[in-house]
Order: structure tokens, then C-alpha cells, then sequence
């Protein structure tokens, strides 16, 4: 009698109801929304909470899948715009397209199912979610960072991009560091959840006393974090205040993707950007920037439109960095580059930077020895090859830095230009692809932590949007709106400090994977040794 009692009571506690699954989504509804475009980044701060209430007292199984669910529900209402990419350039039917969407956001689901399942698994007092929380949530986001060539899109620390006294600490931690704190915040609010309605964590009390000192370690966390902040955008206006400085000029050509590479097209598309590029030339630039590929054609290569460039790079008077596709003849084949040039106002070439971290799909096909019937969503000739990373450009005093399209997405990318001395980083990209989608916005929002983990400068030029400005402090100078044709002059400080982050990278997300490990390890033991 007692044995089938009991049998039904774990019954009961292992089976998920229709508010499990209500709540888990609008968990992933409500990450969602603090990403832009909905840009509501306070909800982050509370987002994860339905999540854990839905996850109190079930088995490692159940939790692992209310966290699919989650998961899937944000990625798939996150990243939606990626259908619409493969529909409309990559020509791929809805048919196909849509499957590839949901392929996706089920991997990436797969991060949060394992973080809802793992807490799950460690059986300790509830106090101790407070810690482990964040550290499985910044574990999860930095394998996802390099995990079969890494997408950490919109990690949740990236929420926070126009909170500047909060992102400061990236200089140190980098954007792990802010997911930390926000993670740290929904364990402490979830907590306090449970305290108040009387409720506990896997069949254990949560006592006041516990919850009180976890809300007040997150309160001088977040305290340590805001005047760390303060004092940090201080310091460095103080140092922008005696450094020298650039005058650059950003051109949005503002070119229909649609029409971009069709032939027709080319001498227009070249004339729009030289007519933009000679509006700077009153306010005296030191430097022109025109996005990914703004020459579709072989620069250099192609006779009569390389002639016109540089014709145009003469009558402006300045320096030029334009983004042009390119090849190299190697020994057995053509090997073809998404590369930006570096020229002088005389048309002398300075250097050429050739994208490194390519696009899966996009711009190479990965596994394309056993998936031989997928082909690349970019239109031209033959797969990219990657270029070197870290590669820098000479250019005067200074070396450039160039990231074209998502690489500024990868923050040991930046790192590498900065290791190898550059003093300004530089964003080309085309992201027309999103069409008016959330996704230039989210793209955006990635590159303000670049500039602050390294404190430099970054200049943005985008075909479509959005462009702009972005001080070592994290503040945009200056942003384009989306589909305007534009150009924008400003002048920013050109830094030479190396910050700890710049030299030391992921020591903190690293440390969050061995503090992880070791709860791990320590939970299996107590199984064992339990039963």
C-alpha cells in the first residue's frame, strides 16, 4: 500500500501540465522581447524566472524538455528572420527554408534544455541556485560561442548594449560577465519567488535567511558593477580627452540586394557609391568606408569599373576602405576571398584584409564531401576561402583592424586584431539580407561590446544599415536609419591601452565551465553515495 503510494506521488511529480509548458514559453517569449527590436533589455533581468518555476520538482527528463520548449520558443520568435534570408536571396522555397529555421532554433534549444536539465540533477540546497544558475547559463553561452564553428547571436548579456555602466565590465569579462549578473538576478528574484509563496526546490525548504543573503550579494554585485561602470566611462573620456583622432566618413549606398550582383547593375551601383563618397569630401576625412562587397566585381581586376574606384578615390582627396570580393590563383585551383582594400587617394594599395570566420552556408559549404546536393545562399563562383586571423592593416601611424560582416560577432576575432597592435576597429557588412527585420539591429547591438572589451573606436558601414559610430566607451557617436542612402562624417579617438580582457580573453567564461564541472562531479558523488 505504502509502496504504490508512493510510486503515484512520483508520478505526480514527474508529469508536466499545460502550465509547465505556458510558463516555459513565456520564458522564451520574454527573452525575446529583451533583445531588440522589442529592445525591452529589463526583462532579462526576469526573464528566466517562469522557466525555473515551471522546472520545481520535476525529473532531469521533464526538465530537459520545458527547457527545449523554452528554447525553441525564443530562438525560433529570435532569429525568424533567418527564413525569410534563405527565401528571398538564397533562394531556397518556403518548403525548405522554413525546416532549415526550425533545425536551427532546435540546436540552439538544446543549450537551454541541458541548463534546465543540469540544475535539475544537482541535489543541493536551494541556496546554492543562486550560484550555480550563472554559472551553467555562462558555461552554456560560451561553448555555444565555438561549438561546431560557434553562432553565440545574441548572447544574453548583449540585452544590455545601450546600458553603459553596466556593459564596463566587459573590459574585463567581456560580455559573459554582464550574462552573469543578469542570470545571477533571476536566480536571486526566483528565490525570493519561492520564500514568498511558500513553496521549495525539489522537496527542500527555502529559508529566509538564505534568500536575504542571496538578494543582498546580488544587490553589492550589482552595486560593485554600476560604479565599476561610473568610474570606468570617466577614465576613459579622460583618455579620449588626450588622445588623437580621426576624421572618417561612412557611405550606405543603400544598394537592392536583389539587383547587387546582376551586371547591369554594376556601373550604377559603382557611380552611387563614388557620388555618396564625394559629399565627405568638404569635411575633410582621413578616411572613406564603404561596406562588404560595395564593388560588386573583382577589384583591381575588373578594368574599366577599378578605373572608375580609383578615379573616385582621386577626386575625394582621402583614404579609402571598400569591400570587394577577390581571388588569388593558387596551384591546382582559383581561391576566391570576401576581402576589403586599403587605398591611397594616388590609387596606392596599403593592404588587403580577407575575411577569416566565413559564413556556414553562406559562404562555404561545411561537410560539402557528404552534403554535396546543398549549395552556398551568396550568389558568385565558388566557395570563399578564409583569410588570416588577426591579419591587421598598415595604415600610416596606425594598423586597422577590419571585421567583415558577422565576424565582430566573435569577440577573440577583435581580440587578435588588437593583440596584433590595432588602434581602430572597422565593421564592413551588408546586411540587406535581413531586409526590415529585427536582425540589423541585433547585429548592431553586438558590436557596441567589441568596442568596449577592447576600448577602441569602431566605425560601422553597412549596405543597407545600419551604420555608424561607436566610441571606446560603448556609445554610438552616430547611427544611420535603415534603407537610406547616406554619409556620415565623424571623428573618433584612436586608443592604444590593452585592456585585461584584450590580453587574457575568456579566463572568466573558462572559469564558469570548471566551477560547473566540479558541481557536476560533486552531484554525481552524492547520487552514488545516496542510493
Amino acid at each position: 500500500m505504502g509502496e504504490t503510494k508512493g510510486r503515484s506521488s512520483k508520478l505526480k511529480k514527474d508529469k508536466l501540465d499545460r502550465l509547465n509548458f505556458f510558463l516555459a514559453v513565456l520564458s522564451g517569449v520574454l527573452l525575446t522581447l529583451s533583445f531588440p527590436n522589442a529592445g525591452l533589455s529589463w526583462l532579462a533581468w526576469v526573464a528566466l524566472v517562469p522557466l525555473l518555476a515551471a522546472l520545481r520538482n520535476l525529473s532531469p527528463k521533464n526538465g530537459f524538455y520545458l527547457g527545449l520548449f523554452t528554447g525553441f520558443a525564443h530562438y525560433l520568435t529570435l532569429i525568424y528572420w533567418l527564413a525569410y534570408t534563405m527565401s528571398a536571396y538564397g533562394h531556397l522555397p518556403l518548403y525548405a527554408s522554413v525546416p532549415v529555421l526550425l533545425l536551427l532554433s532546435a540546436y540552439l534549444a538544446l543549450y537551454l534544455a541541458i541548463f534546465s536539465m543540469a540544475l535539475i540533477c544537482l541535489p543541493c540546497k536551494p541556496v546554492f541556485l543562486f550560484l550555480f544558475i550563472p554559472f551553467i547559463w555562462v558555461s552554456l553561452e560560451y561553448i555555444r560561442s565555438f561549438l561546431f564553428t560557434g553562432f553565440p547571436w545574441e548572447l544574453i548579456g548583449y540585452t544590455q548594449f545601450n546600458v553603459l555602466h553596466l556593459i564596463q565590465i566587459s573590459d574585463i569579462f567581456g560580455v559573459y560577465g554582464v550574462s552573469f549578473c543578469i542570470a545571477l538576478s533571476n536566480a536571486a528574484i526566483f528565490l525570493v519567488y519561492l520564500n514568498l509563496s511558500g513553496k521549495d526546490w525539489q522537496k527542500k525548504e527555502v529559508k529566509t535567511g538564505h534568500v536575504a543573503g542571496s538578494v543582498f550579494t546580488f544587490a553589492l554585485v550589482l552595486c560593485f558593477v554600476w560604479f565599476y561602470g561610473q568610474w570606468r566611462i570617466q577614465s576613459i573620456q579622460k583618455l579620449i580627452s588626450h588622445s588623437p583622432s580621426i576624421k572618417a566618413a561612412i557611405v550606405q549606398g543603400n544598394i537592392d540586394q536583389a539587383k547587387k550582383w546582376d551586371p547591369a547593375f554594376q556601373l550604377t551601383s559603382t557611380e552611387k557609391y563614388i557620388n555618396l563618397s564625394l559629399l565627405a569630401k568638404n569635411h575633410k576625412p582621413d578616411l572613406v568606408v564603404w561596406p562588404e562587397t560595395a564593388t560588386p566585381f573583382y577589384f583591381l581586376h575588373n578594368a574599366q569599373l577599378s578605373e572608375m574606384v580609383i578615379k573616385g578615390i582621386h577626386d575625394t582627396g582621402t583614404d579609402f576602405l571598400i569591400g570587394s570580393p577577390s581571388f588569388n590563383l593558387g596551384t591546382n585551383r582559383v581561391e576566391y576571398y570576401n576581402s576589403a582594400y586599403l587605398i591611397g587617394p594616388e590609387g596606392n594599395l596599403y593592404g588587403r584584409y580577407d575575411k577569416a570566420h566565413l559564413v556556414p552556408f553562406g559562404e562555404y559549404v561545411p561537410f560539402k564531401k557528404w552534403l554535396p546536393f546543398l549549395d552556398k545562399m551568396v550568389e558568385g563562383v565558388g566557395d570563399f576561402n578564409p583569410g588570416k586571423k588577426g591579419q591587421t592593416i598598415k595604415w600610416g601611424d596606425y594598423r586597422v583592424g577590419v571585421q567583415i560582416c558577422y565576424e565582430i560577432i566573435f569577440p577573440h576575432l577583435s581580440r587578435a586584431m588588437i593583440k596584433n597592435h590595432a588602434s581602430l576597429l572597422v565593421n564592413i557588412t551588408n546586411d540587406a539580407w535581413y531586409g526590415r527585420s529585427s536582425a540589423p539591429n541585433q547585429h548592431f547591438s553586438m558590436t557596441v561590446f567589441r568596442a568596449v572589451e577592447n576600448r577602441r573606436s569602431i566605425i560601422r558601414s553597412a549596405n543597407t544599415g545600419i551604420s555608424g559610430f561607436i566610441d571606446p566607451s560603448g556609445r554610438v557617436i552616430a547611427a544611420t536609419p535603415l534603407f537610406k542612402d547616406e554619409t556620415i562624417t565623424r571623428s573618433v579617438p584612436m586608443l592604444e591601452e590593452t585592456t585585461f580582457y584584450s590580453r587574457f580573453g575568456d579566463l572568466f567564461a573558462m572559469a564558469c565551465i570548471g566551477v560547473t564541472l566540479v558541481a557536476g562531479f560533486w552531484g554525481y558523488l552524492i547520487r552514488k553515495y545516496s542510493n
